[in-house]
C-alpha cells in the first residue's frame, strides 16, 4: 500500500492546527462531540479504507460492471464493502440525529470520506451518491418519501443516484426531455438518461433515482423542469419499468457502473414529485453542489494516493549517481537524490496539500452555517471542484513520470489513478462550466459581496503572516479585485466571459496561495521535517505559481480573442 494513501499527520494538522475543528464543538449542533469522537470516527474510516476498500481497488478496476439480462452486475467484493460503509454511517455522518445521522461536522466527514476515496474512489461513489439522494428527500420530499424512502437510503438498505444527463442535452439541463404525466398520487415517466453513475447494481435491494423531468404542459427551459423520486422497484417490491439499457465502458472509475437508463418502456414507470412542480433545478443544485465538493475531495484523494506512491518509489528506486560523482563503479543513489525528481515531488505536494486544505476550508464554512460563511462556500465551490481536478491531473501525471517506464504499465498503480483522475474534470460540471459560473455569477452576485468577504478573510491571514509572501498574496488579491471590476464595467458580455477559463485558473492560484499562507501561519515557530516541508512547499507555490496571476489577468483584461475569432473551417 502507498504510504498511508492520505497522510494521517496532514489530517491532524489541518483539523487541529489550521482549522481548529475542536472549537466547532462550541456550536450548539456539535455540542455532543469532542476531539475524541472526531478521532473515533476518523480512525474507523481509515481502518475501513486501508483494510477493506484498498485491497479491492485493483480487482474492481480489472473487472468492471457488466449488463446481463437487464441487470447490472458489479464486482462481488462490493457485497462485503457496502455493509461496512453502511455500518460506518458514512451516508449520514453529518446529518442530524433526527434522521438517523451522527451530526458530525462536515470538516470531519469530509476528511473521513477522503480516506475512503483515496483507497477506492469507485467503492465510495455508491455511498456518496446515496447520501446526496437521501439529503434531497430530507430537504424537499413530502412526508411519505421521508417515511418510506429516506431512512432506507441513509441506512444503506437501498442505494441512490441522480439522473440528470440526457443524450441530446449533456450539461444543458434546460433541454431535458424526459416527460412526466400526472396519474393520481404519482406520475408516469418516459424518457432516457445517460452516464448515470451507480444507476444499477446487484448489491442493494433497490436503487432510487432522483430524476429531472418535465410535467406535461410545463414551460420551456429551466423553469419547466421538476424533480421526481423514481425507484427501480416500487415500495412493495414490484418492478417499476425503470431499466438499465447499457453499461458504458470507462477509462477509469471502473468499479462504479455508468449506465444508460430507460424510463417507461412499458408505459408504467412511476415517479413521485419531490417538492413543488417546476422547481427541480433549484432543488437539484443542493445535490450537485454537495457532489462538486465530493468530486474535489476525490480529486485531492486520488492525487494524494499517487503522490505518496511516487515518494515511496523515489526513495527506494536506485538509478544513476550525483552529477558530481564521476566514478561509474560508485553505488547508485535513490532517484529522490536527483533534483528534477524532487521538483516533481514538490509540485505534487504543493497541489495535493494545498487542495486538501481548501476542501477543509470549505467544509468549515458549511459547518459555521451563517450567511457570510455560506456565501463564501458558494464562491469557493467551483474552485474546490476544479482546482483539484485540473491541477490534480497534472499531479497524477507527475507521479507517473517519477515512475518512468514502470509508471506507464498496469503493473504499477500511477496509470490507474491517472485514468481515474481525468473524470473529475468532467462530471458535476466541466471545468469550462465552472469557469463561467465563477466569473459570470459567483464573483458578481450581490454586487461582489462574496469577493469582498473573501478578501477580508485573506487579509486576516496576511496580517498574521506579514513578510514578503503575505505582501505578494495581498497584491494578488487586489489584482483580482481590480480585474473583476474592470471586466464587469466593460458592458460587453462576450468580452467579459471570453477568458473565464483563465479567470478560474488565476483565482485558483490565489486561493491556494491563501491556503499555503494559512498552513505556514499554523506552522510558525514549529520545527521538524513536517513543518519544514510545509514552509518549503509554500515557498514553491509563491515563487512559481503566484507570479502567473499577472499574466493571466492581463489576458482577461485585453480581451485577446484568437480562439473566439477562429472560424470552424480553419481547424
Amino acid at each position: 500500500m502507498p504510504n498511508q494513501l492520505l497522510s494521517d499527520r496532514d489530517v491532524e494538522f489541518l483539523l487541529y492546527e489550521v482549522a481548529h475543528a475542536d472549537k466547532l464543538c462550541e456550536l450548539p449542533q456539535f455540542a455532543d462531540h469532542s476531539r475524541e469522537t472526531f478521532e473515533l470516527f476518523l480512525t474507523s474510516a481509515r481502518k475501513l479504507a486501508r483494510g477493506v476498500l484498498w485491497p479491492a481497488y485493483k480487482p474492481m478496476d480489472e473487472a468492471p460492471p457488466r449488463l446481463e439480462a437487464g441487470q447490472v452486475l458489479v464486482h462481488p467484493v462490493m457485497r462485503e464493502i457496502w455493509p461496512r460503509l453502511a455500518e460506518l454511517g458514512i451516508t449520514c455522518a453529518t446529518r442530524p440525529y433526527a434522521v438517523g445521522g451522527q451530526q458530525l461536522p462536515h470538516t470531519v466527514g469530509m476528511l473521513a470520506s477522503g480516506y475512503l476515496m483515496a483507497a477506492n474512489a469507485a467503492a465510495f461513489g455508491y455511498a456518496g451518491l446515496t447520501a446526496g439522494a437521501a439529503h434531497l428527500i430530507e430537504a424537499f420530499g413530502d412526508e411519505r418519501l421521508k417515511r418510506d424512502v429516506m431512512p432506507r437510503l441513509y441506512s444503506g438498505e437501498w442505494a441512490g443516484t441522480m439522473a440528470l444527463t440526457e443524450p441530446q442535452a449533456g450539461s444543458s439541463l434546460a433541454d431535458v426531455r424526459t416527460r412526466a404525466r400526472p396519474a393520481g398520487d404519482h406520475y408516469l415517466l418516459d424518457g432516457n438518461k445517460v452516464f448515470i453513475s451507480g444507476g444499477d447494481q446487484d448489491v442493494t435491494a433497490n436503487v432510487v433515482h432522483l430524476v429531472l423531468a418535465r410535467i406535461e404542459g410545463a414551460p420551456a427551459g429551466i423553469k419547466g423542469v421538476s424533480l421526481f423520486c423514481v425507484p427501480k422497484r416500487r415500495l412493495e417490491g414490484s418492478d417499476n419499468d425503470c431499466t438499465a439499457a447499457g453499461v458504458f465502458h470507462k477509462m477509469g472509475w471502473k468499479g462504479l457502473p455508468s449506465i444508460a437508463l430507460n424510463f417507461g418502456e412499458r408505459g408504467d414507470c412511476r415517479g413521485w414529485l419531490v417538492g413543488q412542480p417546476h422547481q427541480g433545478i433549484s432543488y437539484m443544485f443542493q445535490m450537485m453542489n454537495e457532489a462538486r465538493l465530493m468530486v474535489g475531495m476525490n480529486a485531492v484523494a486520488t492525487a494524494s494516493a499517487a503522490y505518496h506512491e511516487a515518494v515511496e518509489y523515489a526513495r527506494t528506486r536506485l538509478q544513476g549517481r550525483a552529477l558530481s560523482q564521476r566514478d561509474p563503479s560508485s553505488p547508485q543513489v535513490p532517484i529522490i537524490e536527483h533534483a528534477d525528481v524532487r521538483r516533481m515531488l514538490l509540485r505534487q505536494k504543493a497541489i495535493v496539500e494545498g487542495g486538501l486544505c481548501l476542501l477543509v476550508t470549505t467544509a468549515r464554512y458549511a459547518d459555521l452555517g451563517d450567511t457570510r460563511s455560506l456565501l463564501l462556500l458558494d464562491l469557493l465551490t467551483p474552485i474546490a471542484k476544479s482546482f483539484p481536478a485540473e491541477f490534480g491531473f497534472e499531479s497524477n501525471t507527475l507521479s507517473l513520470q517519477v515512475h518512468g517506464g514502470y509508471g506507464y504499465t498496469s503493473e504499477y498503480l500511477p496509470e490507474a489513478w491517472l485514468r481515474d483522475q481525468k473524470l473529475n474534470s468532467l462530471h458535476e460540471g466541466t471545468t469550462g462550466i465552472h469557469g463561467m459560473d465563477l466569473l459570470g455569477r459567483k464573483v458578481v452576485q450581490q454586487n461582489g459581496a462574496a469577493l469582498l468577504g473573501l478578501s477580508e478573510e485573506i487579509a486576516i491571514d496576511v496580517a498574521k503572516a506579514g513578510g514578503s509572501e503575505g505582501a505578494a498574496l495581498q497584491q494578488a488579491v487586489e489584482r483580482v479585485g481590480t480585474l473583476t471590476m474592470a471586466l464587469a464595467a466593460s458592458g460587453d458580455r462576450d468580452k467579459f466571459m471570453l477568458h473565464s477559463a483563465d479567470y478560474l485558473t488565476l483565482f485558483s492560484i490565489v486561493v491556494i496561495a491563501w491556503q499555503w499562507l494559512r498552513m505556514t501561519n499554523a506552522a510558525a515557530g514549529k520545527q521538524g521535517d513536517f513543518h519544514d516541508g510545509k514552509r518549503q512547499a509554500a515557498r514553491y507555490w509563491f515563487a512559481t505559481e503566484l507570479p502567473r496571476v499577472e499574466h493571466l489577468a492581463a489576458l482577461c483584461e485585453s480581451g485577446e480573442a484568437s480562439y473566439a475569432e477562429m472560424r470552424p473551417d480553419w481547424f
